[in-house]
């Protein structure tokens, strides 16, 4: 089958990520990708250490960070993200700008962490105190406070499972248990740390709950690296997604033109009233027809028209019969005559 006429697949953009080596949500990244956008990922790589710090530090390590990001330029991504939350806090907000610098230099691309995009989002939604869900140990948590008190972002409650592996495992149930606890005091969002924790789908029942903007690692992640492109993330009830609504203004309205005012009605002359009808006489009866010969004159047989031979002389025209007396006229005008007597029987 020819299949020429398809023209072939439509372009698409990419964005590169980088996430460390037990990364397990790749499918949940793409659900905030548009159609027209394709995510190039690739990873660091393996060490032997669980969750913690250290394990922080080793994948954020500017020479990992760089054969990573060489790698992913051969599929031509136009911005680059670092899909970690703990990886991109641990060196505090310095830290993460040499991150960001180092990425872009092996690149050539801009670059991206996902705690940069926190705090990009933050302020996008004029957010200035959280309550804060993370997966971490207690010692990983006070990490995060500390590099976002140092942003300007107040941590006002927190809750942490205290994990160091199998974090992708864990359900939603456990997510929303865990952001109830965490939203006391005067909180204006909620944040959920950890790329490798699932929270597409708990976001906006927790909005619809909470009654505030909720915001994820991958989340911002996807959001501030398409924004670099001027796209715009996809994701269903997702307050940091919804753009403002345009202010509508009515167009200006054509001025009316003056009414000309109506002239007086020019008066109609009275009509001449009309003569009274003079009534008519009651009938008079009318009175019989004398028996006479018909009006007109006879032709006599021997006065021969003019151009005929006596033999074809016109025969003389009998007189007319007298007429039947008129019956006098009865209230409501003349009666007419009796039908003859061999009108019997008709109906």
């Amino acid at each position: 089958m020819d299949v020429s006429f398809l023209g072939g697949p439509q372009p698409q953009r990419g964005v590169g990520v980088v996430a460390p080596f037990d990364f397990a949500l790749d499918r949940e990244l793409w659900r905030w990708v548009p159609d027209n956008i394709s995510l190039r990922l690739t990873r660091t790589p393996y060490v032997p250490v669980e969750v913690s710090l250290d394990l922080a530090r080793l994948v954020s390590e500017h020479e990992t960070l760089g054969e990573a990001v060489r790698a992913l330029g051969v599929s031509e991504p136009e911005v680059i993200a670092y899909a970690c939350t703990s990886g991109s806090f641990v060196g505090g907000p310095a830290g993460e700008r040499a991150m960001c610098e180092a990425m872009t230099r092996a690149g050539e691309v801009p670059s991206l962490t996902t705690t940069g995009a926190l705090v990009e989002a933050l302020e996008d939604l004029g957010v200035g105190r959280i309550a804060l869900v993370t997966p971490y140990t207690e010692s990983v948590t006070r990490s995060l406070e500390e590099y976002l008190a140092e942003v300007g972002v107040a941590v006002t409650g927190r809750a942490f499972l205290g994990l160091t592996r199998d974090i992708w495992k864990v359900p939603y149930r456990s997510v929303m248990d865990m952001a109830r606890q965490a939203v006391v005091g005067a909180a204006d969002a909620l944040f959920i740390s950890c790329t490798n924790l699932p929270t597409y789908d708990v976001i906006p029942q927790l909005e619809a709950e909470l009654g505030m903007p909720v915001v994820s690692a991958n989340q911002v992640t996807m959001w501030a690296a398409l924004r670099r492109l001027g796209a715009h993330a996809v994701g269903p009830y997702q307050a940091l997604l919804l753009d403002p609504p345009p202010v509508q203004t009515a167009p200006p309205m054509t001025p009316i033109a003056p009414i000309t005012p109506i002239s007086p009605m020019t008066s109609v002359p009275a009509v001449p009233p009309i003569a009274p009808v003079t009534p008519i006489s009651p009938g008079v009866p009318a009175q019989p027809v004398a028996p006479g010969p018909a009006p007109g004159p006879s032709v006599s047989p021997s006065s021969p028209v003019e151009g005929l031979s006596a033999a074809e002389s016109v025969p003389t025209v009998e007189s007319v019969a007298p007429a039947s007396p008129v019956a006098p006229a009865g209230p409501g005008g003349p009666v007419p005559p009796s039908l003859p007597d061999d009108t019997e029987g008709w109906t």
